[in-house]
């Protein structure tokens, strides 16, 4: 298998397959490719088809949707272990997944993923709105299954949460002490430690990016 990433630092989208992988302790061969670079697109040409990461290639498949990814991988590789048992709970896993997948476009516009920055900045009122409803959503998920990920076990429903937690933790966002928990958490288990280790060696910067105030 092979990845297809961008930047750990900035790309959300990659992380998602990544930590999924990662965690599962899957062999697979990692590719990155800068973004917002000259020869970005050019590079991106061989491989995805949007000009976009991530993309997974196994064989001769080629996946370039971070869920559709994750989905692959779960269904190929861990006999389904990376969704909920219960059919109730992976209905309701599902739906976290979808709607963190197509909303909360305020906070992914206004709070742009960036590990290794720490900032202060002011959002608006729809961003945190989003902010409240993933708030919410992670304590009803963690109230129901009483444990440290969102559906009891590590599941695909905390790799599409991951970059969200890391913009709570640049920006010092405001949230319940349960998912500030939840937050110290994910992003102290092995796979995201290893993920930052990289974002923080990297050199390229996106402007884009490097929003607020550093503290």
């Amino acid at each position: 298998m092979q990845l297809i990433i961008g930047n750990k630092n900035y790309s959300s989208w990659s992380l998602r397959p990544w930590l999924l992988l990662t965690h599962f302790k899957l062999a697979f061969e990692e590719l990155r490719i800068p973004l917002g670079q000259r020869e970005t697109s050019e590079l991106l040409a061989e491989h995805s088809p949007t000009f976009q990461v991530p993309v997974l290639r196994h064989e001769e498949l080629s996946v370039w949707e971070s869920l559709a990814i994750c989905e692959y991988i779960n269904e190929q590789f861990l006999n389904g272990d990376a969704w909920p048992k219960r059919a109730p709970d992976r209905a309701l896993a599902r739906a976290y997944c979808a709607e963190m997948h197509a909303g909360f476009n305020s906070l992914r516009n206004e709070l742009p993923m960036n590990c290794r920055a720490r900032r202060r900045l002011t959002y608006s009122m729809a961003c945190e709105n989003d902010i409240h409803r993933i708030d919410a959503m992670w304590q009803d998920a963690l109230n129901r299954h009483n444990g440290q990920w969102l559906f009891g076990d590590f599941s695909i429903v905390d790799c599409m949460f991951a970059p969200v937690a890391t913009r709570f933790q640049t920006y010092r966002v405001n949230i319940s002490d349960q998912s500030q928990d939840y937050v110290t958490h994910l992003l102290s288990c092995p796979a995201m430690e290893e993920w930052y280790r990289a974002a923080c060696a990297e050199k390229e910067e996106l402007s884009a990016s490097e929003v607020g105030d550093s503290l």
